[in-house]
């Protein structure tokens, strides 16, 4: 005689359900990422879409509420959305919309075309039951910013193609010297012996002709990228520091170095450990939002306790724009901090957006307290470049 564990049927049914939930989420974002790399131009227009919606510090699409404040305010409408959000939920170019908004038929058209393009999102699943953006709706607007970026990132041949320098896993080629026994034949340096050899006389490659490559090995560094969202950051600035924060991610993860997230605004908004999972790093960068004031202090006593108590490589990248805003006295509370993160080994470096110089002085102070670079930026388009920049300069 048989007999069935009935409590035992039940946790593999429920094993065999998570499972089955789990390879149909995979399925469907190999099925986005298929459809931005083919460069479905209606895919990537709703990643963008959800995109510039978080970047304005919106939650959710409420079609009256677009619909309403651009017909009573234009203006006040371009400023709370962005131009690139109504360009995308109406499909007119602002400075149109603007010209025609007093239109009655107009109007009724614009209407039409919010409600028609936020249900579709939501039929789609990128938006929930209230219009607020779903899981897959981030997902979207990640991939659609990890492709972009990484286009802008990847320097491009002659006959431009693409071109990926990979280190190996023995460390970066640096100077030559002559070949011993117990020296990798990879390693050799063809053209630099063949070289030699004929400047010696040697009709053939001898042993003594041989030159090889010393590898520099490089220890793993930790790196914590602090992205301030308070409400100035709304926008474009924060877009391009979350493209910049995506650029690090990939570069220092493909060299094998950790690399952490601090999300701050009036509090700590987000917190990720640094850590070798890319994509959960994009997911994270992609989500923030701009809200309220500046609490410098903060992110910079978070980051202490995110870092390993270890003899090892760790800096924290600082990007805001302005200065601390919150406590009694927020700019002695900062250089204090600062002072703390130094004696635990890490070293500071702060790009400034449009800093005013009370803001550039407080900003010179942190850095030098902290052994880093100052980076003061006008042009948020090339925060990416040095962010990378910051990051080779360490490691």
């Amino acid at each position: 005689m048989i007999y069935f564990d009935s409590q035992q049927q039940i946790h593999e049914k429920e094993e065999i359900e998570e499972l089955t939930g789990k390879l149909s989420q995979q399925q469907e974002e190999n099925k986005l990422m298929r459809s931005v790399l083919e460069n479905d131009k209606d895919t990537i227009d709703k990643g963008k879409l959800i995109s510039d919606s978080i970047n304005q510090g919106l939650n959710s699409f409420t079609p009256d509420l677009i619909y309403q404040q651009l017909v009573k305010n234009y203006s006040m409408a371009k400023h709370i959305f962005g131009p690139s959000l109504l360009k995308l939920a109406t499909g007119y170019n602002p400075d149109y919309i603007k010209k025609n908004i007093n239109i009655p038929e107009f109007q009724k058209e614009l209407r039409f075309r919010i409600e028609k393009n936020i249900e579709k999102l939501k039929d789609e699943g990128f938006l929930g039951k209230s219009n607020e953006i779903s899981e897959k709706g981030i997902e979207l607007a990640s991939l659609v910013m990890y492709f972009e970026e990484l286009d802008k990132i990847t320097p491009k041949g002659i006959l431009g193609e693409k071109i990926h320098k990979r280190t190996s896993i023995y460390g970066a080629k640096e100077d030559d010297r002559n070949y011993k026994k117990g020296d990798r034949y990879k390693d050799i340096a063809i053209k630099k012996s063949t070289k030699l050899a004929i400047r010696r006389g040697h009709k053939k490659l001898g042993k003594k002709d041989l030159r090889v490559y010393e590898r520099q090995s490089k220890g793993q560094s930790y790196i914590v990228y602090a992205l301030d969202a308070s409400g100035s950051m709304k926008g474009a600035k924060i877009d391009a520091c979350k493209r910049a924060g995506i650029a690090l991610a990939y570069k220092a993860i493909d060299e094998k170095d950790k690399v952490g997230l601090i999300v701050f605004g009036s509090e700590i908004k987000t917190v990720v450990e640094p850590t070798l999972d890319f994509s959960y790093l994009l997911r994270s960068i992609t989500s923030a939002k701009a809200s309220k004031e500046t609490d410098l202090v903060a992110s910079l006593r978070k980051s202490v306790e995110l870092f390993p108590n270890e003899n090892i490589t760790k800096h924290l990248i600082l990007i805001t724009d302005a200065l601390p805003t919150i406590g009694k006295e927020p700019e002695e509370d900062a250089l204090k901090e600062v002072s703390i993160a130094r004696n635990n080994g890490i070293t500071i470096s702060l790009i400034g957006i449009n800093l005013n110089e009370k803001g550039k002085k407080l900003a010179e102070k942190i850095v030098e307290l902290g052994e880093g670079k100052l980076y003061v930026v006008k042009d948020v388009g090339n925060i990416d470049k040095i962010v990378l920049e910051d990051y080779y300069s360490v490691v």
